[in-house]
């Protein structure tokens, strides 16, 4: 079979499964053909569809997330090698790094900064990529999550720019840090989520207890000891956690203020420090 018609076919049995079922196609399609998505549009192979694209179609009509198969995600302007046990990025954590360009134009960039919760080094490479003259530390809890975050620093060329610490938040960090940025797990225990979410991605990267909030808890007593003069905290939240999670970091001493992301719901909580 043709690779214009196995895409074909492959979307169509997609659809019954997947929000974007010719996206995952062509995004499996490359990944069977060793190609970018885009040489693959605009210059496919006049070959047969490799055999392991049916296989990978299967995996992700059983449900699998296409990032795991093709064992890769883009986020902001890099691409990230992702697998089992580390998060995926999504789009919507990209209002961090837009927040924190925001607050560093005209100005110089960060210096300093930490990722916690880093998983496979998502926020923080992004950072160090948007600002070339600035060190980092990432921290998370996973040993799993922590070996992507090294492959990926060391494939986007700042090994030497990053240390990457396994260990339970903010514990054994004593300096100031320019920018903090932070994705702690949100979701309600109870919560319900996307086909494919709960089955496949670490459970420990997603739920934060009964309410969601456990990780605030956590973060907002420490906040203020961690930010340098003129430094920002950017912290994700669910698109319903701007009061809740904003009053622990009130509570903390802090003046929390939401950005939204694209769809326009409330998406993190930025803190200045001055």
């Amino acid at each position: 079979m043709s690779i214009h018609h196995a895409l074909a076919r492959a979307a169509e049995r997609l659809s019954l499964t997947s929000p974007t079922p010719r996206l995952d196609a062509e995004l499996l399609m490359a990944a069977a053909c060793g190609l970018s998505r885009d040489c693959l549009l605009l210059d496919p192979p006049d070959e047969p569809s490799p055999p392991e694209f049916e296989q990978l179609v299967e995996r992700r009509k059983a449900g699998e997330p296409v990032a795991y198969l093709t064992g890769r995600r883009g986020f902001w302007t890099i691409e990230l090698e992702v697998g089992p046990g580390a998060l995926i990025p999504r789009p919507d954590s990209e209002t961090l790094i837009v927040a924190a360009v925001e607050h560093f134009a005209g100005r110089p960039g960060p210096q300093r900064i930490l990722d916690l919760g880093t998983g496979p080094g998502t926020l923080l490479l992004a950072a160090l990529d948007e600002w070339p003259a600035a060190t980092g530390i990432g921290v998370d809890c996973s040993s799993a999550a922590l070996t992507y975050a090294r492959r990926n620093a060391a494939r986007l060329g700042f090994g030497d720019r990053v240390e990457l610490l396994e260990g339970d938040w903010t514990r054994g960090i004593d300096e100031r840090f320019d920018l903090v940025l932070a994705n702690p797990p949100y979701v309600a225990a109870d919560a319900a989520l996307g086909a494919g979410v709960a089955e496949y991605e670490p459970h420990e990267a997603l739920f934060a207890g009964r309410d969601g909030l456990d990780n605030y808890w956590a973060l907002a007593p420490e906040l203020g000891r961690l930010l340098s003069l003129g430094g920002l905290a950017a912290i994700e939240i669910g698109f319903d956690q701007a009061e809740t999670a904003g009053a622990l970091f009130r509570q903390a001493g802090l003046s929390p203020r939401p950005a939204q992301d694209l769809a326009g719901h409330p998406r993190a909580l930025l803190i200045r420090f001055s």
